[in-house]
């Protein structure tokens, strides 16, 4: 959803995102509505205009990623899997961009540019011009440079999502394209790596093994990775084929795969195996290895599921041990600052005062009695206690909305470092300023909206996911052995 989206608009596309959901899937209406309770608790806080929601940052549909080196057969095994040729095939690089490929009834194959997934809350991919603005300044205005959109008419496609990947060992653009990776990786409920056994030397491709396997395998979602190789028919005409398989093992074990599926496998329109009884043996083990594939890739619905319940309870989790914390402990903060300086600069001020009317002579004693004052009463003027008490307040009232300024300021410096690195969810930020705003909190040292209803909102969306975790389990499996 474009940034100018307005708070009806929001409002809209989760009521039809309900829509959809309350037949495919109810578990998950009930879950945009937690996540409306979420936006609630945000909003009265101050940590999600009115124009966002936390349910528009989860991909709805169940996502698959292709990932893998160049010529690694990435397009070939989609193409195979959709039965269509939807994308280009060769040796060479011949696609440098992320495609996500979607399902359409029409005929005809398109290819959309990639403002329409950067635009688009529905697909991955949203707003993601900026997070490459981020990465490589003035990039960002390039995104057809680095995203596309596919349709096709697959059968497979319906109800899913297949993103297909460029290849990790570009030297141009390899930031950009490691950060898109890793955001890709993020969203999926799927992730298939794919490595070219028509390398035989996968020790000198250690820099891209190290992105693709040893920074997966400590991820809590790791059983999401499988690992294949492709293209093994290369090999079987080898007198050692079992060799190359043994060899990226090693090269896998190195960088820290020491467990987990992996699968060799090679596309049913390769050139036939010469060898009758080497060509049976390769195709049996490719045929046993595509089916298991499949299987995951046809059941993605239902790690898109718990994907999506993980992903509420994240943010509620992070909401409440978190971002909240992290606000009430900046208005604190705020709070004995403001208070301090008020004291420092009140003390400095009346220090100034008192050595400059010493100094001027307006002491009787212990009592004030400045010369200004009897001159004013000579032009007609009397000040009185009244006169005195309004303008102490006023001098006193800009004081502490200086200290204010000042101390919030400084907390917001602060409050930056604190988040530095740290993607939390809600505009921390921004809610302090909106409560530095406000006048009363420099007193209480409490946020508006933090408290006790805050609380059981946020303890009401745990319990309900849970709830549902409890029913997606009796959904998907069936330990008592019940029949219907």
């Amino acid at each position: 959803m474009p940034s100018a989206a307005g708070p009806e608009t929001v409002q809209q596309r989760l009521t039809d995102l309900e829509a959809h959901l309350e037949q495919e899937n109810p578990i998950l209406l009930k879950a945009v509505q937690s996540f409306r309770t979420l936006d609630q608790v945000a909003y009265e806080v101050g940590l999600l205009p009115n124009n966002k929601s936390f349910a528009t940052r989860v991909p709805w549909w169940p996502l698959i990623s292709v990932l893998g080196t160049f010529s690694a057969g990435k397009s070939t095994f989609i193409n195979d899997f959709l039965g269509e040729p939807v994308q280009r095939t060769g040796n060479q690089a011949v696609d440098d961009r992320f495609t996500v490929v979607v399902y359409s009834p029409e005929t005809r194959s398109r290819a959309l540019p990639g403002v329409s997934l950067d635009a688009d809350p529905r697909f991955p991919f949203y707003q993601m011009s900026r997070e490459i603005e981020r990465v490589a300044g003035g990039e960002g205005k390039r995104i057809d440079a680095y995203l596309q959109l596919k349709t096709c008419r697959s059968e497979r496609l319906k109800g899913r999502i297949v993103i297909d990947s460029p290849g990790f060992d570009a030297d141009a653009q390899r930031d950009t394209i490691l950060s898109l990776t890793d955001h890709m990786i993020g969203l999926s409920d799927l992730v298939l790596v794919l490595f070219d056994a028509r390398h035989p030397e996968p020790g000198a491709m250690r820099d891209t093994l190290r992105h693709l396997v040893a920074e997966t395998m400590h991820r809590p979602d790791s059983s999401k990775f499988l690992f294949i190789l492709n293209q093994l028919d290369t090999s079987a005409n080898e007198d050692n084929p079992e060799d190359v398989v043994a060899a990226w093992l090693r090269a896998l074990g190195e960088v820290g795969m020491t467990t987990g599926r992996f699968f060799t496998i090679f596309s049913r329109s390769a050139p036939t195996i010469a060898d009758q009884t080497r060509r049976k043996r390769f195709e049996a083990k490719r045929d046993e290895d595509l089916a298991e594939i499949y299987d995951r890739m046809e059941q993605v619905e239902v790690e898109r599921a718990y994907r999506i319940i993980a992903s509420l309870k994240q943010v509620s989790d992070e909401l409440a041990d978190e971002s909240l914390p992290l606000l009430e402990q900046a208005m604190r903060r705020w709070r004995s600052r403001t208070l301090t300086l008020d004291l420092i600069m009140i003390a400095v001020l009346g220090a100034a005062f008192l050595a400059w009317s010493i100094s001027a002579g307006d002491w009787q004693g212990l009592t004030y009695a400045p010369a200004w004052v009897d001159w004013l009463a000579s032009q007609g003027i009397e000040i009185n206690e009244r006169m005195v008490a309004i303008g102490g307040g006023l001098l006193l009232l800009l004081v502490h909305l200086g200290a204010r300024r000042t101390a919030a300021s400084m907390v917001r410096s602060w409050l930056r470092k604190q988040l530095k690195g740290k993607e939390l969810p809600g505009d921390i930020v921004a809610a302090f300023n909106r409560n530095a705003k406000r006048i009363g909190p420099e007193f209480t040292g409490s946020a508006r909206g933090v408290g006790a209803w805050s609380k059981n909102q946020l303890e009401t969306v745990f319990n309900d996911c849970e709830t549902y975790v409890q029913r997606l389990n009796e959904r998907f499996t069936n330990p008592k052995g019940l029949t219907d």
